[in-house]
């Protein structure tokens, strides 16, 4: 190249500095113009230019399209798809068909890219696990992919659990939509929340689903790694999860979901008295006492036994561990109804469960998704009132959310 192509005033070097951004800059315009040429070649006349022959295509042009964001092995850039008016059949782009968001090369390569996860979360959760960093793809075979992600997982297993101080502990099982062998695998999940507030991953096992069997073997090997006992276990309705806890911690207080239960409930009242019975239900969780909650509760039973007896007896069916809430600081009651914290969580797996037909293997999708759920670990809310904390711990028990007494610090059952 001629030194005066570059201009006057500009060195090769400065030009050499700014390569990447100049390639990838280009990038867009070219596939634009490929876009463009693809129409002109379809109406068979460039843009501007009149219709002559008799026999020409019918269809017009009529601008552009929304900007739309195309990711390829290199990184993602944007185009703008021109839209045909007035054809006897719809035009579709042969070069960007529709609704596509990025190649083949980039789909085959990484497991779990979405259209819908956050850039920031992509790079922390997905990095690791199968060799990406931002948008741009390292290329690593299938069996690299899942030896780096499972390695983690392996090494996170083994880690010794004494020094942690678990106050709570969310429980729920998430059960993978991805034709995982020959059956779908339910992966069970502990969040737990320390003294200082803050909540922790503290399992993710696959079982073939949520019994007791499986829920026993997590909790022993929690033990196992030593992990003192907690005061409380907040899970649904599952029965597996209560007969583990009653053999391995039964001196842990027990809570059921409350949203869980609700929606049980509500399913079982006729939808001409949905609206107004939610009302009535939705109140149950926020009474300020025990016996406000359970005023409330006989109220909505004398009102609907008749119209729905199936939902009435729901609300009734295991009562003691629904108002266990009460046994505990009243700052607290927001984070203990609730299995919400695990159910956000999940959230953010499932939105990633589309590609997951390209795991073979329950071990391979079990440390991904632990992988995810160690990012979305980084953004849990913190529990209210911390400073509470450290005596629940202790073994402080609360009557209407105020304090009480204090009983011994048991261990768990051998």
């Amino acid at each position: 190249m001629n030194e005066q192509n570059l201009g006057p005033g500009v060195e090769s070097r400065n030009r050499w500095d700014h390569l990447e951004d100049f390639v990838h800059g280009h990038i867009p315009q070219f596939i634009q113009r490929l876009l463009v040429e693809e129409v002109t070649m379809r109406l068979g006349r460039a843009k501007s230019e009149r219709l002559v022959a008799v026999d020409a295509p019918e269809g017009y042009r009529n601008g552009y399209g929304n900007p739309r964001k195309l990711t390829l092995t290199g990184g993602s850039i944007t185009v703008q798809r021109p839209r045909v008016r007035n054809l006897a059949e719809r035009f579709v782009s042969r070069l960007l068909p529709l609704f596509q968001r990025r190649t083949k090369q980039v789909g085959s390569c990484s497991p779990v890219v979405s259209a819908r996860i956050g850039a920031r979360r992509f790079r922390a959760g997905v990095a690791g696990a199968v060799g990406c960093w931002g948008t741009v793809v390292v290329r690593r075979t299938p069996a690299a992919k899942g030896a780096v992600g499972g390695r983690e997982y392996a090494t996170w297993k083994q880690q010794r659990l004494d020094t942690l101080e678990v106050v709570s502990v969310w429980a729920d099982g998430l059960y993978v939509k991805a034709s995982l062998e020959h059956s779908k695998a339910a992966l069970l999940v502990l969040i737990g929340a320390l003294t200082d507030g803050r909540k922790v991953v503290l399992a993710v096992e696959s079982g073939q689903r949520e019994s007791k069997e499986p829920w026993g073997v997590v909790l022993r090997d929690l033990r196992t790694r030593g992990l003192k006992p907690w005061r409380c276990t907040i899970a649904d309705g599952q029965l597996g999860i209560w007969a583990a806890l009653a053999e391995q911690q039964p001196t842990a207080a027990e809570q059921r979901c409350w949203n869980h239960r609700l929606v049980n409930v509500l399913d079982a009242i006729p939808k001409a008295h949905q609206a107004e019975a939610s009302m009535w239900v939705k109140t149950l969780p926020y009474a300020e006492t025990q016996a406000a909650c359970e005023r409330l509760r006989d109220q909505f039973s004398r009102r609907y036994r008749a119209r729905a007896p199936k939902a009435v007896e729901r609300v009734h069916h295991d009562w003691e561990r629904l108002v266990t809430v009460y046994q505990f600081p009243k700052e607290h009651w927001r984070h203990l109804r609730t299995t919400n914290v695990v159910e956000s969580s999940f959230a953010l797996v499932r939105l990633r469960t589309m590609a997951g037909q390209r795991f073979k293997r329950v071990e391979s999708a079990t440390a991904l998704i632990w992988k995810l759920l160690q990012v979305a670990e980084q953004t849990f809310q913190r529990l209210n009132a911390p400073k509470l904390l450290p005596a629940v711990y202790a073994g402080t028990r609360s009557v209407d959310g105020e304090k009480q007494t204090q009983i011994a610090h048991e261990e768990v059952a051998a």
